[in-house]
């Protein structure tokens, strides 16, 4: 869609050449959604692929993922054969309602700055731990826990200005195993509810996130021997009966019981796998 308020685009060498944030202004990235409707308040686009951030970065400490990109890319990596969670990125970029043609042009801070309760990046940056670098107009930043950046359905921390800069997915998180389960109305539709839990190969606790079937990512710490009765009151604690999100993709009753069928799939799964390793009754 053309956006025919736009008077000008500019294109930074650097995030400090963009200098004062005015009302009107927007980054673009990908674009995928900010051409896809009216946008009627804007004024100015500020490109954002002329800062040449790497997009893919492993290091020793983990992964960086730039802001910049690509859902193909951040799609094809494969990582460390240690890094025995990386099946999970590709996992939660299939999740993604979107065809090709948007995943070469999606971005990853894009779906996650959208903060839908569907946005499938934002479920794997919670799920393996990751920390947000967030860049102010002033030249100072702050990192920020995944599991705290978005706060409801379209909203954020993001102030005004900031900029999503990169995404650290931690080594110790990648070496885990993990879990996941997703459940949509359709065979490729929109995520009505999407869970995915990681372990420590040699054990301890579950780390369990929901997403999809909540306005924000809810995230437990459950022991790794907790029972089924324990997981469900643990849920139903974290999230009262009016924290299930309503929407076209399922109402709340219906989101709550496929998050509380998975979440118990998920337990008994890595039961199992306690039980096989230890000979420890599940």
């Amino acid at each position: 869609m053309n956006l025919n308020t736009i008077t000008s685009v500019k294109r930074p060498a650097t995030a400090d050449e963009v200098g004062q944030w005015q009302a009107g202004d927007a980054w673009l990235a990908g674009g995928t959604w900010l051409f896809s409707e009216p946008q009627a308040h804007l004024r100015t686009l500020i490109d954002l692929h002329g800062l040449g951030w790497p997009a893919l970065t492993p290091t020793a400490g983990g992964l960086d993922i730039a802001a910049t990109c690509r859902i193909a890319d951040l799609h094809a990596f494969r990582g460390e054969a240690s890094w025995t969670a990386v099946p999970l990125i590709a996992a939660c970029c299939e999740c993604l309602l979107a065809s090709f043609k948007i995943w070469n042009a999606a971005t990853a801070g894009g779906n996650i700055c959208m903060s839908l309760p569907a946005g499938a990046v934002i479920s794997l940056v919670v799920a393996l731990e990751g920390q947000l670098t967030l860049l102010s107009r002033d030249g100072s930043s702050r990192t920020v826990a995944g599991a705290d950046f978005v706060t409801g359905n379209n909203r954020n921390i993001l102030q005004p200005g900031e900029l999503l800069r990169n995404i650290h997915l931690p080594a110790s998180a990648l070496s885990k195993r993990f879990a996941i389960r997703r459940a949509a109305l359709t065979h490729l539709g929109r995520s009505a509810a999407l869970l995915a839990a990681t372990q420590a190969h040699s054990g301890g606790d579950i780390l369990l996130t929901v997403t999809a079937a909540t306005p924000r990512p809810v995230q437990l710490r459950l022991p790794g021997n907790v029972s089924a009765d324990a997981l469900r009151q643990a849920l139903d604690s974290a999230i009262p009966a009016d924290g299930w999100f309503d929407d076209v993709n399922g109402s709340p009753a219906y989101k709550r019981h496929v998050s509380h069928h998975f979440a118990e799939e998920i337990r008994a799964e890595f039961a199992a796998i306690r039980q096989a390793s230890t000979g420890v009754q599940a």
